[in-house]
């Protein structure tokens, strides 16, 4: 893959935020609540029936009998799986069209979502695990890649803040429900509260599923919403920024051996080491620092996660308006690991701990949208495709080391602090490989 042209890097592909019309910035504010709803939504649930198990393991390691090793293996075989089928089910939404590749993706996670509930082994466990990665690979790159067929770069960063948004509104929505269906539903028709967590959490999963197919448009000019002449203005813009781009028929190869794609794949890496490491063990943090009870466990999870939201919010929007992607993924990735830090250190005071998590949250949630700005500048067509699903795969190992690496920690030192500092020095490493991208690669 050749890189950009000088002149594309230098001017940008597309016309700046505020040289937009009033009626051209109608038609993406249209076009937005047309979309970011719903497809946040459908993250909501999938982010949750992934997480869960975070809850689920408050009460299902006594009783299973499983080790703090055992969940954080099975925890991570989930982007084992992940990483098989992400690329062929990216590249099958570019041929096949979001709807049917969506709905397939929800059905089949929310039914393996619910079969959790009959685990009783470690083997069974693993397994299921394994096929929820597969089920769901391609959901996550898949939106990234439908809203470069909708929005320009240079409106992107918010857009992506905004559906991932649906991490943190899942902890904030899914901590206190979650704890709630745990301890109320504990033992209803013979069955424990983490088995009822698994089966009633998928059910939303399904719905969604099922409505992709109606709802959802393959592209824009499948949107009978849009008139004729918002659909021309919407593709003439995307059109015009994919001219300046030069791999529209790149080919894996050239992806593997593109040492952008590699250095993209590496921050990626990082950022996914500090979000899963804080959300699959978040509720065993809060609990560590003296906390009982499911429920209110699930209460206080809400905090670390509201600040969230606000941080991806701000910092997606001050990055598009000052059209600067670097350093406003580079201070995210110092925040996330200051808090981290901070948490280990204060990991015996409720107050202390909870607010270094809220630091860490802050941090470490709001660089997954900020990331996507930098190779959603560079890449288009089936590049993006293949690109996206590709560093999204390789990054998400990390999904499967972070818990897994905090549960060995865990069980040899029977605390999480040691693992908090090693997430806070990979996070500064992803600041480092950001801090080496040229700004004018990115800067759109």
């Amino acid at each position: 893959m050749s890189s950009l042209p000088a002149s594309a890097e230098a001017a940008g592909a597309a016309p700046a935020l505020a040289s937009e019309t009033p009626a051209e910035a109608a038609v993406y504010r249209k076009v937005a609540w047309r979309l970011l709803p719903f497809i946040m939504a459908c993250y909501v649930a999938a982010y949750l029936d992934r997480v869960n198990v975070g809850f689920a393991k408050l009460h299902m390691l006594a009783d299973l009998q499983f080790s703090e090793a055992m969940y954080g293996l099975g925890a991570g075989l989930f982007f084992i799986g992940y990483f098989f089928f992400e690329v062929p089910s990216n590249m099958l939404m570019h041929r096949i069209g979001a709807k049917a590749t969506i709905s397939r993706i929800m059905i089949m996670w929310s039914l393996i979502s619910a079969a959790m509930m009959f685990v009783s082994t470690p083997t069974q466990f693993y397994v299921l695990r394994f096929l929820l990665g597969a089920a769901e690979a391609g959901f996550y790159p898949g939106m990234i890649l439908y809203m470069t067929y909708w929005f320009p770069s240079y409106r992107r960063a918010r857009m992506v803040a905004l559906f991932m948004c649906a991490i943190p509104v899942s902890g904030i929505l899914g901590g206190p429900l979650s704890g709630g269906i745990m301890d109320l539903m504990q033992g209803v028709a013979g069955l424990r509260g983490w088995q009822w967590l698994f089966l009633l959490e998928a059910i939303p999963s399904m719905i969604l599923g099922l409505a992709v197919l109606w709802y959802l448009d393959n592209g824009i000019r499948a949107a009978r919403w849009l008139t004729e002449a918002e659909k021309t203005l919407l593709e003439r813009n995307i059109a015009r920024e994919n001219a300046s781009k030069s791999d529209s028929h790149v080919t894996l190869r050239a992806l593997f051996s593109d040492p952008r794609i590699i250095k993209m794949a590496l921050i990626c890496f990082c950022t996914v080491m500090g979000q899963y490491g804080l959300t699959f063990w978040l509720p065993s943090l809060i609990r560590q620092s003296g906390v009982e009870g499911a429920f209110h466990i699930g209460l206080l999870t809400a905090v670390p996660f509201s600040v969230a939201v606000v941080s991806m919010n701000l910092v997606s929007r001050s990055s598009d308006r000052m059209r600067e992607r670097r350093w406003h993924l580079i201070v995210p990735f110092c925040v996330g690991a200051a808090g981290l830090m901070l948490s280990a250190i204060f990991s015996g005071n409720v107050y202390l701990s909870l607010a270094a998590l809220a630091l860490a949250a802050g941090g470490s949630l709001a660089t997954s949208p900020l990331f996507w700005s930098l190779p959603t500048a560079i890449l288009s067509s089936a590049g993006a495709a293949a690109g996206i699903a590709l560093i999204n795969s390789f990054a998400n190992l990390a999904g499967f080391i972070s818990p897994y690496m905090i549960g060995l920690i865990k069980d040899a030192t029977q605390s999480t602090n040691a693992a908090m500092f090693v997430l806070a020095g990979v996070l500064l490493f992803g600041a480092f490989l950001t801090y080496t991208v040229p700004a004018k690669l990115v800067n759109k």
